[in-house]
C-alpha cells in the first residue's frame, strides 16, 4: 500500500496542476482547513469528495474487555465524514 501524501506533497501537486506557486497552493490548502473547522457544525462540503457532518451520539452500554464490567459511555458529539458517491465511484470502481 502506497504511503498517504505529506501536506507539502500535496500542496505541490496542487501548484504544478495550477501552475501556482507552492506557497500559494500551501496558503489554499490552510484556508479549505480553516473554513472546514469554522463550518462542520452546519456541514461542510466537499464537492466531489463529501461532506463533513456533526453528529450527536447517544449515551449507552459498553463492556470492557479486559473485566467484563458494564460501563456507561456518556452521549457526545462527533464529527463524521461522509464519503460522496462520485468519490466512491471513481476510486473502487462501478459494480
Amino acid at each position: 500500500m502506497a504511503k498517504a501524501l505529506t501536506k507539502s506533497q500535496l500542496a505541490a501537486a496542487i501548484a504544478e496542476q495550477a501552475e501556482l506557486p507552492k506557497k500559494k497552493a500551501a496558503e489554499i490548502l490552510e484556508i479549505l482547513a480553516a473554513l472546514a473547522y469554522k463550518h462542520a457544525k452546519n456541514t461542510f462540503t466537499l464537492p466531489g469528495l463529501g461532506k463533513l457532518v456533526l453528529v450527536n451520539r447517544k449515551a449507552r452500554i459498553g463492556r470492557n474487555p479486559a473485566t467484563g464490567a458494564e460501563i456507561k459511555i456518556p452521549a457526545k458529539k462527533v464529527v463524521k465524514f461522509r464519503v460522496a458517491k462520485a468519490a466512491k465511484e471513481a476510486i473502487l470502481g462501478t459494480k
